[in-house]
């Protein structure tokens, strides 16, 4: 496949990684220069400098037989015109564009990114999928991660493993004996500044792991309490920073079925009054979120949860900081900066969020496009949880699983049947056509794996 990257920064760089690493034809463009050497140093991509959105650039880039452009660079307008050049001048029959602006985003519902007028096959909005993320991880208060997958009847669910967990020094094997009705597999494990690996049966589990069990919903509690997470309620919880992705999660809050009192801190005006103006329940305070004062007059020390999400990392984690020393339970930051997240555990923060990485597993969704219905990236792009249909061709239709062929580094998490029916994978279980599987599988077994499903890019 050929693909066309524009923009060089980290998500443009993670996508680029991802798809050439499965040996894909992949050009990146990007206008800064410097970046796009770091690509063509680092990866096995071409790099072209200048603005993508013009059509000398994109023919240089080989748009006329690209099969793909994805838009990522930090310009809204830039990727919507770099999308319409691509469709008009080039006929690329799949288009991604990253659009950020609410006012964009809004639009999607009066039929903008149709072919005749803004021919933009998928829009990916980061903030959208920054909120969603921070909304699971209030969800499962003891998760370092979480995603959702087969439409809301599993998850997977990241845990690291303290001194008390009672399950320690226990093969995993046994674990499936002891908890026989618990439906969850632990399909990767990292050990303490240690590479992610899929384990064996045989594999224990040892203080300072990082886990993740790939789990029914319903069990994501019990599987919590298994391994030495204490599950408490969400009623309390404060936002540090009042922008789209607070905003977005405020809402959300408010239309929660569950009742959980939020509050708002916002350093600047205008958008402290924008959030007030638009949150119904929600109290908004103006200030900044490090003011030791404005966190206690907001009742951090009785909040289940904090949650730090403004535009700036450091703030956002010494805002975390600060929280936690005035008797937060649960801390949550928006990490932008990836060489900052091994400070995470230093500072006692206890959840992060990766806008890159959010976004990346949201692109590669829509470029394994044929069956697959989601792909969520794990670690530093190191693994993924791949969820997909299984076709008629597939080499898995009608074999047990302990028959499959399976690369070294890939795991079945579950198994949704046909009939809507969720089974926790065991040797013996069978795969049948029509089937939706879950699959954890390092980077370097990815496209094995996809071979295994037999999924192929669908464009039309």
């Amino acid at each position: 496949m050929k693909v066309i990257i524009c923009g060089a920064g980290q998500v443009g760089w993670q996508i680029a990684r991802h798809l050439s690493g499965e040996r894909n034809d992949v050009t990146v463009v990007d206008n800064d220069a410097d970046l796009v050497a770091r690509a063509t140093d680092s990866l096995d991509v071409q790099g072209i400098t200048g603005f993508a959105s013009y059509p000398n650039v994109l023919r240089d880039a080989g748009a006329e037989d690209a099969d793909m452009l994805i838009a990522a660079t930090h310009s809204d307008e830039v990727n919507m015109v770099t999308c319409q050049v691509a469709h008009s001048v080039f006929t690329v029959p799949r288009k991604i564009a990253r659009l950020r602006a609410q006012s964009y985003l809004e639009a999607i519902n009066a039929d903008l990114y149709r072919r005749e007028h803004m021919p933009i096959d998928v829009v990916i909005s980061p903030e959208r999928e920054v909120a969603a993320a921070a909304l699971r991880r209030l969800r499962a208060p003891e998760a370092f991660d979480t995603e959702s997958f087969m439409d809301g009847t599993a998850q997977v669910i990241g845990l690291r493993l303290d001194e008390d967990c009672p399950v320690l020094n226990t093969p995993l094997r046994q674990l499936s004996e002891l908890f026989s009705t618990l439906r969850a597999v632990v399909v990767a494990v990292r050990r303490p500044r240690g590479r992610l690996f899929a384990p064996e049966p045989g594999d224990q589990l040892y203080a300072g792991d990082s886990i993740y069990v790939f789990t029914h919903t319903d069990d994501v509690g019990r599987t919590q309490e298994i391994f030495g997470k204490t599950v408490r309620k969400q009623e309390r919880v404060v936002i540090v920073g009042g922008g789209n992705v607070g905003l977005a999660v405020a809402r959300a809050l408010e239309d929660a079925p569950e009742r959980i009192r939020a509050k708002v801190i916002e350093k600047n005006r205008r958008c402290a009054e924008l959030a007030a103006e638009t949150l119904e329940r929600t109290i908004v305070l103006q200030g900044d979120g490090l003011d030791m004062e404005l966190l206690r007059e907001a009742s951090v020390d009785r909040a289940d949860s904090v949650l730090c999400v403004t535009d700036d990392d450091k703030t956002n984690m010494l805002a975390a900081v600060r929280a936690k020393a005035n008797g937060c339970r649960k801390t949550i930051a928006l990490i932008n900066d990836p060489t900052l997240t091994p400070l995470m555990g230093p500072l006692n923060i206890d959840a992060y969020i990766n806008p890159r990485q959010t976004t990346v597993s949201s692109i590669l969704r829509h470029v394994r496009h044929g069956r697959v219905r989601t792909v969520y990236s794990l670690g530093d792009a190191e693994g993924e949880i791949i969820e997909a249909q299984v076709l008629t061709t597939s080499p898995m239709t009608g074999q047990r699983i302990s028959d499959i062929e399976f690369p070294e580094g890939a795991l079945v998490g579950g198994v949704l049947k046909r009939d809507g029916t969720y089974v926790r994978p065991r040797g013996d279980t069978r795969i049948d056509e029509g089937d939706t599987v879950a699959l954890f599988a390092l980077s370097a077994d990815v496209p094995e794996v996809e071979r295994l499903m037999q999924v192929q890019v669908d464009f039309f």
